[in-house]
């Protein structure tokens, strides 16, 4: 596996995620290779289409393809309320949280780095329309990468990232700063799949230290002729913010459907891992879907998590909305 080599030329920022990176590997003779050098990152102002960066928690390479502008809604962010609560915490579900804009960027992995990082790399689906019916697509190597996660670099290569779609939507210019550029392929794609695609809110929500991050997704929906039935993905990351190491251990979920069902979902971990937060590997990102017979709803719930010392918590998982859209990716309207 191909790592980073430090030269002179890398300042601080580089180190602490060459040295993130390497500690991902648990392999014997982890060799640091030179990918670059590393650029200062934008305070202000958005990435262009073909920047090269390292991701900041994760540590893998990856390239943009293009932005969105989210709406990110922090529940660590004090409100009026708040000032006046009498410290009852227990109401989070239904707190009233303002969504401020935010930049993500959607981003290709690079398929040499998808085996050692602690996210899954083909979380992307959706329902595509063939016709009468719909299939399940997954697309591998994609992902949603907040703005401050970007470390952006340059390099002299021509081919710096190994993906199947990167020659398919970018091409390479060097008189250019980045020097690739979007293909019309690209922009294609984008325009077809936007439904599909497009992030729109951004939930978040910090308890004992360990920070949730919930992106929720609209896949699309499969009609029968008594039923209709509507799909969502959601991407979540857990984070250890504190110096503790913690360890995911069940997950609660509550799942309320517009048409009027609550469901309980209880279970040990998630996806099939219970996975350790701790110092040198903080983060952890999965994937996972739901389905509701109406075209909105709701989630919400809490991770049982466990600290080395042996002292357990409930760690709260920020409440979500769950909205269909038209083919258009417009909301749908109401039915009279």
């Amino acid at each position: 596996m191909r790592l980073f080599r430090v030269t002179k030329l890398f300042h601080r920022n580089f180190l602490q995620i060459s040295y993130r990176y390497s500690t991902i590997q648990s392999y014997q003779n982890v060799r640091l290779a030179e990918v670059g050098r590393l650029d200062t990152p934008k305070v202000k102002g958005e990435y262009d289409t073909g920047q090269l960066f390292l991701h900041r928690v994760f540590g893998y390479r990856g390239v943009i393809l293009f932005p969105w502008l989210a709406r990110v809604y922090d529940r660590d962010v004090p409100t009026k309320k708040d000032s006046t609560d009498d410290g009852n915490t227990s109401n989070h579900v239904g707190k009233e949280v303002k969504g401020r804009t935010h930049t993500f960027y959607q981003v290709l992995i690079d398929s040499r780095d998808c085996p050692f990082i602690r996210a899954q790399t083909e979380a992307v689906t959706f329902l595509g329309t063939q016709e009468s019916s719909r299939s399940l697509y997954a697309i591998p190597g994609l992902d949603y990468v907040a703005h401050e996660d970007i470390l952006p670099y340059t390099t002299t290569e021509k081919q710096p990232l190994q993906h199947e779609l990167f020659d398919k939507f970018l091409d390479y210019y060097p008189e250019r700063d980045p020097p690739f550029g979007a293909q019309e392929t690209l922009r294609a794609w984008q325009k077809k799949n936007h439904p599909w695609l497009e992030l729109s809110d951004v939930h978040k929500e910090t308890t004992e230290n360990v920070r949730v991050t919930v992106i929720p997704f609209y896949m699309g929906f499969r009609e029968s002729q008594t039923t209709s039935v509507f799909w969502w993905r959601y991407c979540i990351r857990l984070e250890n913010l504190g110096e503790l190491t913690v360890q995911l251990r069940e997950r609660h979920w509550r799942i309320f459907s517009l048409s009027g069902t609550l469901e309980t979902v209880r279970g040990r971990g998630v996806v099939g891992q219970e996975p350790v937060l701790s110092k040198a590997l903080p983060a952890f990102q999965y994937s996972s879907h739901v389905s509701l017979q109406a075209p909105s709803g709701h989630m919400w719930g809490t991770f049982r998590m466990e600290r080395e010392d042996g002292y357990t918590f409930d760690c709260r998982i920020p409440p979500f909305s769950l909205e269909s859209k038209n083919e258009d990716g417009s909301s749908p309207s109401n039915p009279a």
